[in-house]
């Protein structure tokens, strides 16, 4: 089957991989459409020591299910972790930090950057039947950027920032949007700002912010400069939440983070049967801020759109 692989740095397109036999409890996915993330891009830079197939933003269907062929057929997409069920994080109601899992085309998983792929039958939501898969495909980031309303409790008159405006700032911004929060973005590019304004979310600019004014502040700029000027926006007693990851190391104030009793929150993963019921309802259509879809043979040149200032989403258009 025909693949985008990395290794040691260096991504190749390539047409003679095996397709993948699922495992015990998997199923085998046709890929029909796959979107580059940061974390994708961070990967070739060496966020993470990975080989093999990246990408784990995807909508397909399932070609194979040994076991459950009810499902065959099915729409789908999936979450990215796959885990063991038996160690003490599963256990204790934290599989998605599993100590024994596999991630999506993140860590000792093949990914969707390739015409299969394959994931336990347990980890695929089917998508409803009006939602198109150019939304669909936003499913796993669209649940990211609800995780942050799952894990932190926002009042009504709490004030937000979002500081990043990239794919998955814009999906944050509009989940809070959508949720009524008094919340802001801040957009680094005029193709950001445009899209958000033209959706009615308030942006700022970056000089217009004042410090340690606001109660809630999320970073998602996918850089440590990113970082450090969003933690000075966080009022004493605020919290401030990290969605970025990245290639290297950050600096942080913490004697401020102590000083001030600031409550730094890590978010990763979310609910993707909720980020459907959004899709579903029509309260978000992030396809708006698709830039380009290339084929699997131009590979490298899609992660050079997706790597661009002020990028859209990038998408791969694998299947039907």
């Amino acid at each position: 089957m025909k693949t985008v692989w990395l290794e040691d740095g260096v991504l190749t397109c390539l047409g003679d991989v095996p397709v993948p036999v699922p495992a015990p409890g998997e199923a085998l996915i046709r890929i029909v459409l796959a979107g580059i993330c940061n974390t994708d891009l961070e990967l070739v830079k060496g966020y993470y020591p990975y080989t093999g197939i990246p990408g784990h933003e995807f909508v397909g269907r399932i070609t194979s299910a040994p076991g459950f062929p009810e499902r065959e057929g099915e729409r789908v997409v999936g979450s990215i972790n796959a885990v063991c069920h038996k160690c003490d994080m599963c256990q204790g109601g934290l599989p998605g930090h599993c100590r024994n899992r596999t991630v999506l085309g993140i860590a000792g998983r093949n990914g969707v950057f390739a015409e299969y792929t394959s994931l336990p039958i347990e980890n695929l939501v089917t998508v409803p039947e009006h939602v198109s898969d150019l939304n669909a495909v936003f499913t796993e980031p669209l649940a990211a950027a609800l995780q942050v309303t799952e894990q932190v409790e926002i009042k009504k008159s709490d004030r937000i920032i979002v500081v990043g405006a990239g794919k998955l700032g814009q999906l944050i911004s509009e989940v809070l949007f959508i949720q009524g929060h008094n919340a802001a973005s801040i957009p680094k590019y005029l193709s950001q700002r445009e899209r958000m304004e033209s959706l009615g979310i308030p942006c700022l600019h970056a000089s217009d912010c004042v410090q340690l004014s606001y109660d809630l502040v999320i970073e998602a700029t996918g850089s440590p400069d990113g970082l450090d000027f969003a933690l000075g926006l966080v009022r004493p007693g605020g919290k401030l939440v990290l969605k970025s990851t990245y290639q290297g190391a950050a600096c942080l104030d913490f004697s401020r983070v102590v000083v001030d009793e600031l409550t730094i929150l890590g978010s990763r993963c979310g609910p993707m049967p909720k980020a459907l019921d959004l899709l579903a309802e029509g309260l978000i259509s992030p396809a708006t801020g698709i830039d380009a879809i290339f084929p699997l043979e131009q590979g490298i040149e899609a992660f050079a759109a997706a790597s661009g200032k002020g990028a859209g989403k990038i998408l791969f258009r694998i299947g039907d």
